[in-house]
């Protein structure tokens, strides 16, 4: 039986780029995550890189300083996934005053990190297009930058350029039983996963273990790899709605509440508006997690507040749940609980280091790849040692063009196949970027692509994400690899269904 270098619990945002980063280092790495890759937290976020604005008011510059600097590296290694959003700070009486909002924006601004991306400016929104939806008497506001992402396709895309690298990766595989064992000379983990289809159980070993985990990595730690010290986390339930399209600039907004929270009502899927976010503590199981009603009435309330047009339960479509894993800094509220994450390692002299994650966001997911491999340095074969970060140089699967370049990109691809319509090449180029001439082949017609299910979807893209990317599941094509869930009716999700 082989021994991994690296053996990694979670396939989030955190696990993949762990993964990913151990991996372009030289490390032999396997990944195990227990359902779909961002199947929890990871696809439940509000979808943005971002510096996290509010996070001024709490003090946490670093963490900020950092998300800021992070936005613009990440946007260049996978721009068809990452682009650039402006976002609309009406100003309300009541709220942080001017002065405070103008401070706060000229710090996101210079703290770090902006060179591509514009700047803040005032708005007069009784003139600006952005201001039309708003109710009468909005008259004044600010508006700023920061990035739009497609947060499970980027852990998908994090998983598969490490296995590009040589990485394992096992999904619907639980890890039951980690445990260090005296292997010759050394002592090493000896871990038991077992296939959550078929029951089928197996031994995997590894040199050093790392708990990405989320929203389980508390029980991970103490009831899979047997620590006694229980991890400090912080359950915070984060829940979205959507509803039909409320406006039809490109622009998105950021609301600030009576309750010092902010809600965001962004452009989502062309014809849709994305509603979030909440945070409530939770308790009970991370996998059954949903929003409830009185969630639901708080951003409808929230939204109706500034938009002309009354939002109420009958309008929202669909809506999603996550549960944040924060660390617990002891905040009274959840809205105030850090954002930042935290690295424990335990590092017997006997050998076999574990490190465990706790807490972070997907903007920072990078970094904190980069400062969990600097943590477990010392431990790590003589051959990956020394050689420093390179993720923020090599672009993911599909992201091999400039940021500027996605137009031009996209008339190519259009070129390439006249045949799709607009809307279906645009999503597709999209999600594929620079690969889509690897899926779509020699494609000359419509029908090269196989049976249509709806909503742009076709035999030949289920088979890439099938063959590719991991999904097995029609939840995992049409939720997560993409929202095509959406644009679809019952009957054609269900067809989807049925291949399953």
């Amino acid at each position: 039986m082989s021994t991994y270098d690296l053996a990694v619990i979670g396939g989030g945002i955190n696990g993949a780029g762990i993964a990913r980063d151990a991996a372009g280092r030289g490390l032999s790495v396997l990944l195990i995550e227990k359902n779909d890759l961002a199947s929890a937290t990871s696809s439940a976020s509000t979808k943005l890189v971002h510096g996290g604005l509010r996070y001024l008011e709490h003090y946490a510059f670093r963490l900020v300083r950092e998300s800021l600097m992070e936005r613009e590296r990440l946007w260049a290694i996978a721009p068809h996934i990452i682009w650039p959003l402006r976002f609309v700070l009406p100003q309300m009486p009541g709220m942080r005053p001017a002065w405070m909002l103008r401070l706060g924006l000229f710090l996101y601004d210079h703290l770090g990190g902006r060179e591509k991306l514009p700047a803040a400016r005032s708005l007069n929104l009784a003139r600006d297009p952005a201001g039309q939806p708003l109710r009468e008497g909005i008259r004044s506001g600010f508006e700023y930058s920061d990035l739009w992402v497609e947060d499970a396709r980027l852990v998908v895309l994090n998983a598969r350029d490490a296995q590009a690298r040589g990485a394992t990766i096992l999904t619907r595989t639980e890890i039951t039983h980690a445990r260090r064992l005296e292997h010759g000379k050394d002592v090493i983990w000896s871990l038991q996963a077992r296939d959550t289809r078929t029951g089928e159980v197996r031994e995997h070993r590894a040199r050093l273990l790392v708990n990405a985990a989320g929203p389980w990595a508390g029980l991970v730690t103490t009831g899979v790899m047997g620590f006694n010290t229980p991890a400090r986390i912080r359950m915070v339930q984060g829940s979205h709605v959507v509803v039909p399209k409320l406006f039809d600039h490109d622009r998105a907004y950021i609301f600030q509440n009576g309750d010092g929270r902010i809600v965001f009502a962004i452009p989502y899927e062309t014809d849709f508006t994305l509603i979030g976010t909440t945070d409530r503590d939770y308790e009970g199981d991370p996998s059954s997690v949903a929003i409830s009603a009185a969630e639901t009435d708080y951003l409808c309330r929230a939204a109706s507040e500034y938009f002309r047009k009354p939002i109420t339960r009958d309008d929202v479509v669909w809506t999603y749940s996550g549960v944040r894993p924060l660390y617990d800094d002891g905040a009274s509220k959840a809205q105030e609980a850090t954002r930042d994450y935290v690295l424990h390692l335990d590092a017997p002299a006997t050998g076999a280091a574990s490190l465990s994650v706790y807490g972070g966001k997907l903007t920072t997911y990078r970094r904190l790849a980069e400062h969990a491999l600097e943590k477990l340095e010392p431990h790590l074969p003589e051959r990956a040692r020394g050689r420093g970060g390179w993720t923020y140089r090599e672009a993911l699967p599909g992201g091999h063009f400039p940021v500027e370049g996605f137009m031009d990109l996209l008339e190519n691809h259009a070129a390439r196949y006249p045949f799709l319509p607009g809307r279906q090449l645009k999503r597709l180029t999209r999600a594929y970027g620079t690969e889509l001439p690897d899926l779509l082949g020699d494609a000359r017609m419509a029908s090269d692509l196989g049976r249509s299910f709806g909503g742009g979807l076709t035999a030949r893209e289920i088979a890439w994400l099938t063959s590719r990317e991991w999904a097995m599941t029609a939840d995992d094509i049409l939720w997560r690899r993409s929202k095509l869930g959406l644009h679809m009716s019952a009957a054609e999700r269900a067809e989807v269904a049925r291949l399953f």
